[in-house]
């Protein structure tokens, strides 16, 4: 008999419990939940595999590593080609070996391709998407059925119905309510519901022992001041839905879209500035390269000179003695250990970055492994050519394309829309209340009426007696609230005036500080342009410098101080050259990232997935219903037309008080015509000449 037990445990409990105190259970089980063995937790599984291809990689090679990899020749729009395919999360070249490298320290804050449709899916409070923000206006169906029972003995038979003292009274009931409620996109509220209630009971003095009653309700609510027109529910949302006590000025199917771009916006500059260093270590690396090359001809020349140095000291002939000997030696190992550097210099900070620390930084920014058994080198050349832009198209261009000033823009759109709903809010709540009901009233929900001339002889089927609408009830008012003195709405308002006023100022603020970063970059093309030049005839100077040198120290008529200077000179100048060459195709690429054109002059274009078929089934069937449309009084208190969703620089930041059109201080000149189609020179004066250069007299040539 142990289920009595159990039973008798559970009705009588004991008022206390020992924990060597034997339970009986119901059947027969194995233990599974609990075994007696050691708790172990092992390291998660990596969801890709170890067939991932950034997990495979091979050593990293060294300055110490002797073997010969593959040259793999790399075109820039391969670079950027590989950084957009292989990465989910945009990369920067100063996070690397950062303490705060947010893919490190901060996950979840890093900017990866789907934080876009993160936004837009979105579906807390003050961070809707679209979607959610549609979902306020769903038609909500609920439904509530519950069934009872009641045997009670009565004491007083006139409050019992008749049953006479003593005796029982039985009921069986039962309740079903559904109900469908809607938000429309005016503000307005509707609702139907249906309800039924069963009930049989032992009472006496009862048409129908066995009874159905019920009703079909209409409701609907229409806000008449705060919370009315399309407008304030596009912007803020259904008033219904807000959590009590906030009023959810960003909870609209505008400002969930305008996020939505903002969030685009921020995802483009990550992509645009990823894009920007890989242009840049590109060409750093192009650099190196040739920065590599300069120093291999140096060591290379310094260890011959060292080698006939050491020889002519061996055979006691002149120009190798001991301390020649150790100068050529000492120039040789400096121009090795220079050589070392502009191989193996590592990344990061701390001395110069050499091929192997610059080649790991672009591998990384282009989502490779770090060693694949090939070397990348640059297979483009940077352009010589001048490049002349106009600046009032170039400034023009920076306000209409960058970046960071379209986020700003959608962020003041953003903050006017909340205003205008704020302003909404700060009146009372006035709301328009209506309902009509159908009553039912019948012995069963279905059937025949009752006998010919019998008590209730049309009131046997309930569905019959509800339909039949001659039993009706319906109500028409007005619900007023507000609290007096609307302290809070009108701190809103004011606030959301403030937030407005900063909005504005920043965007002031950007577009001065591009204006900067432009100018900036025109000086530095200009500045780097030049010093190319400059650069190029400082390098012809000193090769032929050399050239004369190598000569007269072949003969005996240069020391060898003189020789290597020379040589120093020569490599300094053809570094010089090339890094100013570099410089000057980096200000390029720099002036199309600070005026909003580099992923354009790239040929990346960022776009939004198609729409769904039903997408547009649907926004068919609302541009007929447009058309067929006719336009409401102009006395509507409900409806507001949306203005058009463009920026508006010309109306007051805290007011509707219009300011005028926006004019410009004055006319722009005209673009500067730039001569791209004839060759240029440079005279003594360092001065650029279009046209043809004069030719050069030959030796011996006279000339005026």
């Amino acid at each position: 008999m142990a289920w009595l037990a159990l039973l008798g445990g559970v009705v009588f409990p004991c008022g206390c419990t020992s924990p060597d105190k034997k339970f009986t259970y119901l059947g027969k089980a194995e233990l599974q939940d609990y075994r007696d063995t050691q708790l172990t937790i092992d390291e998660p599984e990596d969801p890709r595999g170890v067939d991932s291809p950034t997990l495979v990689t091979m050593k990293p090679r060294t300055v110490a590593d002797r073997s010969r990899d593959d040259i793999w020749n790399v075109t820039l729009d391969e670079a950027i080609h590989l950084a957009l395919t292989n990465n989910k999360i945009a990369r920067t070249r100063n996070e690397f070996q950062s303490p705060g490298n947010p893919v490190l320290s901060n996950p979840e804050g890093v900017s990866s391709v789907f934080d876009p449709a993160i936004r837009e899916s979105g579906f807390l409070f003050g961070n809707r998407g679209v979607e959610s923000s549609l979902s306020a206006f769903d038609p909500v169906l609920a439904g509530n059925a519950t069934f009872g029972n009641s045997s009670v003995i009565q004491n007083n038979p006139v409050l019992s119905g008749g049953i006479p003292a003593g005796r029982t009274l039985f009921q069986d009931t039962a309740a079903v309510t559904t109900s469908l409620t809607k938000n429309m996109a005016y503000g307005a509220t509707t609702a139907v519901s249906q309800s039924w209630n069963y009930q049989d009971t032992n009472q006496p003095f009862q048409l129908f022992p066995s009874l159905y009653t019920g009703d079909i309700l209409f409701n609907y609510t229409q806000p008449l001041l705060a919370g009315a027109g399309t407008e304030f529910n596009r912007i803020s949302g259904p008033l219904a839905t807000n959590i009590q006590g906030v009023s959810g000025l960003n909870q609209g199917v505008i400002i969930a879209r305008i996020n939505t771009d903002i969030s685009l916006a921020d995802f483009e500059v990550q992509v645009r500035n990823m894009v920007h260093d890989v242009e840049d270590l590109y060409w750093e690396l192009y650099l190196a390269y040739r920065n590599y090359d300069s120093l291999v001809t140096a060591r290379d020349t310094a260890l011959k000179i060292w080698q006939t140095v050491s020889a002519k000291s061996r055979s006691g002939l002149p120009g190798g003695g001991q301390a020649e000997e150790a100068q050529s030696r000492d120039t040789y190992y400096e121009a090795r250990a220079r050589t070392e550097s502009a191989l193996a210099g590592p990344p990061g900070k701390g001395g110069d970055q050499g091929i192997y620390g610059l080649e790991l930084q672009l591998r990384r920014i282009c989502g490779l492994p770090s060693n694949d058994g090939r070397i990348i080198r640059p297979a483009d050349e940077p352009t010589v050519a001048q490049v002349l832009h106009n600046w009032d198209l170039c400034l023009a261009t920076a306000f209409a394309r960058r970046e960071e000033l379209r986020k700003q823009r959608w962020i003041v759109k953003s903050v006017e829309l909340q205003l205008r709903a704020a302003n909404n809010l700060a009146r009372p709540q006035l709301n328009f209340v209506s309902s009509y009901q159908l009553n039912g009233f019948g012995q069963r929900l279905f059937g025949d009426n009752g006998p010919p001339g019998s008590a209730g002889q049309f009131l046997t089927n309930y569905n019959r007696s509800l339909y039949a609408a001659d039993q009706t009830q319906w109500n028409v008012g007005m619900q007023f609230s507000m609290p007096l003195g609307l302290r809070n709405a009108h701190a809103q308002v004011r606030n959301t005036e403030l937030r407005l006023m900063k909005a504005y100022a920043v965007l002031d603020a950007q577009e001065l500080e591009i204006g900067h970063e432009l100018a900036a970059t025109f000086q530095s093309m200009d500045y780097w342009y030049q010093n190319t030049q400059t650069n190029y005839n400082r390098r012809e100077a000193a090769a032929e410098n050399l050239a004369a040198i190598t000569a007269d120290f072949e003969v005996d008529r240069k020391s060898i101080d003189q020789f290597y200077q020379a040589q120093n000179r020569v490599t300094i100048a053809d570094i010089a050259f090339f890094r100013s060459l570099v410089e000057y195709n980096k200000s390029l690429a720099e002036l199309q990232m600070r005026q909003g054109t580099l992923l354009e002059y790239n040929n990346i274009q960022l776009a939004e997935a198609q729409w769904v078929p039903e997408a547009k089934v649907d926004a068919t069937r609302r541009a007929w219903a447009r058309s067929f449309a006719f336009d409401v009084p102009a006395f509507d208190p409900v409806h507001q037309e949306p203005e058009p969703m463009v920026p508006n620089r010309g109306s007051s930041p805290v007011g509707n008080e219009p300011l005028g059109p926006f004019e410009p201080a004055e006319e722009l000149p005209p673009p500067r015509e730039t001569p791209t189609d004839q060759p240029f020179y440079t005279v003594p004066d360092g001065s650029i000449r279009v046209g043809e250069a004069p030719r050069k007299p030959e030796l011996g040539e006279q000339t005026e």
